[in-house]
């Protein structure tokens, strides 16, 4: 029997998943993994300490590696997702993130395609989750919107919670002024965001104080978000402790939480915000109310009140690697899109 393996690159795979579909697919693909229909295995973690930025040894300097997989019960793949982030590589004239998901045929364990996407999926799906999140969790009318990081994952969250929340005001904060100010002027020609004030802040207190959505972004090692700084009504979305010497939030943020909310209980006691608030003394594991798939499956209700401070820790699932790139291999297929090699 002749095999063969579809080869996909970033400019089709860009073509091929849109906003929309995207954040559906997630949305489901959190409802799967919390009812039980999902295989997850631990996230692997790789440094590399010697890929540093040249004379800044700080850890979020370091190249490093993580290496998802996922499978939802049923579907016709399973995928693993290797992405790395190198903070050198701009040096180089090399994009910092990249990365590629190998798409398996779940009858065979043969591998069905390769979707070359240099760490894009990686930052749509995220976007995605993001905008889920706010969905569930967010008051119903929101004026402003904190942005904390100024990366691609800033551009990716703002424009993804458009679609499901109108907002007036955007703060840009950034350790680097010039890149915020590039990112907020790149927000501005988003085509899908509807005219609204950019701004960027000197400080994250100054970004975060009176916001409606503060959302995380960064590959802080350190707490950037104070508690006293939010407002009643407040949903945090923490977005960029993927490892478990990251940190954005002050643990007292998640102690002052009304809800806490986990893509992945599990994997949020080894990773992200969750599992410094718990080995701190500042919450107990049962004060986390719920993982998001099982507000997305109607088990539990998200916000109930207009006054509730909700804390969201999306430290990423292999789930969504699948079903964003299931998505992408079924629309290739259907359109005879990418190469295929026996």
């Amino acid at each position: 029997m002749q095999r063969e393996v579809l080869i996909l690159r970033e400019p089709e795979i860009r073509a091929l998943l849109d906003p929309r579909s995207c954040v559906s697919a997630m949305e489901q693909a959190f409802a799967a993994y919390s009812t039980g229909r999902a295989q997850l295995p631990a996230v692997i973690h790789l440094d590399v300490p010697e890929n540093e930025v040249p004379g800044n040894t700080a850890p979020q300097n370091r190249g490093e590696i993580h290496v998802k997989a996922g499978y939802l019960n049923g579907g016709p793949h399973y995928a693993v997702k290797i992405v790395s982030g190198f903070p050198n590589n701009p040096q180089l004239g090399l994009p910092a993130n990249d990365g590629m998901i190998v798409v398996f045929d779940a009858r065979t364990g043969a591998p069905a395609a390769f979707l070359l996407d240099n760490g894009f999926i990686t930052d749509f799906r995220t976007g995605a989750a993001g905008a889920v999140a706010a969905k569930y969790l967010a008051p119903a009318k929101i004026s402003t919107v904190a942005a904390i990081g100024a990366g691609a994952q800033a551009r990716y969250q703002v424009e993804m919670l458009a679609l499901v929340r109108k907002f007036g005001e955007v703060r840009v904060w950034g350790r680097d002024p010039g890149k915020a100010q590039a990112c907020a002027d790149d927000l501005t020609k988003r085509r899908n965001i509807p005219a609204c004030k950019f701004a960027v802040t000197e400080s994250v207190r100054e970004a975060v104080d009176g916001a409606d959505v503060v959302i995380t972004v960064t590959a802080s090692r350190e707490p950037l978000v104070q508690a006293g700084w939010l407002k009643p009504g407040v949903t945090v979305i923490a977005v960029g402790s993927d490892g478990p010497d990251k940190q954005e939030l002050d643990v007292d943020v998640l102690a002052r939480a009304d809800k806490i909310v986990a893509d992945s209980i599990p994997q949020c006691l080894r990773l992200g915000e969750i599992h410094h608030a718990i080995e701190r003394g500042a919450i107990a594991k049962e004060k986390v109310y719920a993982e998001l798939g099982e507000i997305t499956a109607g088990l539990k209700p998200g916000r109930s009140s207009e006054t509730e401070i909700i804390v969201c820790d999306l430290t990423g699932v292999g789930v969504q690697d699948v079903a964003a790139a299931s998505l992408v291999l079924e629309r290739a297929q259907a359109e005879g899109q990418g190469k295929k090699v026996s």
